[in-house]
């Protein structure tokens, strides 16, 4: 099964790749075409759509390499739902009560087809049995993974790049909790991610959407449900969380800000890790890499709960591996730590918005930002009183 995840992989990452600029051109056809907007970081318009090349690869690659199983077959039909929901959004700029009636409609699906939680084991407590609450919670965690994945797609490559780093950390655990269809399941979401991000790193020529971010949200969460949830390990509660502590955090950031200053939650703004770090004078590729980093030290950590043993067959701790394994986790809450620091506390971007402010009101963000990124290039800046 993991050379069937390998080559299912390699299947579609070439067919998404393929696929990509032929959804790009249907995009401008059908005038599917991301405007500028002054919370964006794009320099010109750019064809949506990305997330229809990314399900191509991902069914053709699952119809030759997944098993026929009712759960595969449901997340597969699912993902064919949110995509055409995405598509809607893409052109028509849907209600957000739509939105979320099509990611509750996709959920829904799987969790009917078996892709459902109804218990697990949790430390310190055992095993938990969810009863009847099962498929109610699961509905709901598929669709908040949805939407976590959604609101971090913001800059070129971020969202297709994290996904894809998760998804190798989340089929690496799968096969070694012995769910193998989940583990090739992450072998086609990785692919099909990987694909798209050679049109879509900077400077993307494509961006992947409504249509692409929530499908790769759905998927994501069928592999947690199926690969992790529904084993009895120790871990599996923690592994989803470790893997998408990034977009876990940028979102829970960004959704506190909202409602502490009493914005509708949904309404899209500029306070992203992603959004920060620009203004911070990172360039687009800079602000990925560090997020990409960022994401591939939790995944390790996360492979490293499931491989290190800290642990003896009975329960006690192995001093040295247990040391080990204290060190990864203090390294990653510390990278945690440091760059949620970095983007919370130093604010020399408020301090330049509150002068131009002062000296003009009407000064608008992207203003803001190109005198920022001025005073940063050439190193020559007013006093900051």
């Amino acid at each position: 099964m993991e050379e069937r995840a390998l080559f299912a992989f390699v299947v579609a990452l070439a067919l998404t790749a393929a696929v990509t600029p032929l959804v790009a051109r249907l995009a401008v056809r059908v005038g599917a075409v991301d405007p500028l907007q002054e919370r964006g970081l794009a320099h010109s318009p750019t064809p949506l759509l990305g997330g229809l090349a990314i399900l191509v690869g991902v069914l053709v690659a699952g119809a030759l390499f997944l098993p026929a199983s009712t759960e595969m077959r449901g997340i597969l039909g699912a993902a064919a739902l949110i995509t055409a929901v995405g598509i809607a959004d893409d052109m028509r700029d849907l209600s957000p009560a739509v939105k979320l009636l099509g990611q509750a409609a996709a959920g829904l699906i799987c969790v009917l087809s078996g892709v459902r939680v109804d218990d697990f084991t949790f430390p310190f407590l055992g095993r938990v049995d969810l009863g009847d609450f099962g498929g109610p919670l699961t509905l709901l965690g598929l669709v908040a993974v949805m939407n976590v994945v959604n609101f971090s797609d913001g800059v070129d490559g971020l969202a297709a790049g994290v996904c894809a780093i998760s998804a190798v950390g989340f089929a690496v655990i799968a096969f070694d909790l012995r769910e193998d269809a989940a583990g090739v399941l992450a072998g086609c979401v990785a692919g099909a991610a990987l694909g798209f991000l050679v049109h879509n790193f900077h400077p993307a020529s494509v961006f992947m959407g409504d249509s692409g971010s929530n499908l790769l949200g759905l998927l994501l969460g069928g592999v947690i449900v199926e690969g992790s949830l529904k084993t009895n390990a120790l871990i599996a509660l923690v592994v989803p969380l470790v893997i998408l502590a990034v977009p876990f955090l940028d979102t829970g950031f960004v959704v506190a800000k909202r409602i502490k200053y009493r914005r509708p939650v949904y309404q899209g703004d500029s306070n992203h890790f992603h959004h920060r770090f620009h203004r911070m004078g990172f360039s687009q590729r800079k602000t990925v890499l560090y997020l990409y980093a960022w994401t591939t030290t939790m995944t390790g950590i996360a492979v490293a709960l499931r491989f290190v043993p800290y642990s003896e067959s009975d329960g006690t701790l192995n001093a040295g591996w247990a040391a080990v394994m204290a060190g990864l986790l203090a390294l990653g809450l510390a990278a945690s730590v440091y760059l949620v620091y970095v983007l919370e506390i130093l604010k020399l971007r408020r301090l330049r918005a509150w002068q131009l402010r002062r000296e003009d009101p009407a000064t608008s963000e992207h203003q803001i930002d190109s005198r920022l990124e001025e005073d940063l290039e050439t190193g020559e800046f007013p006093a900051l009183r």
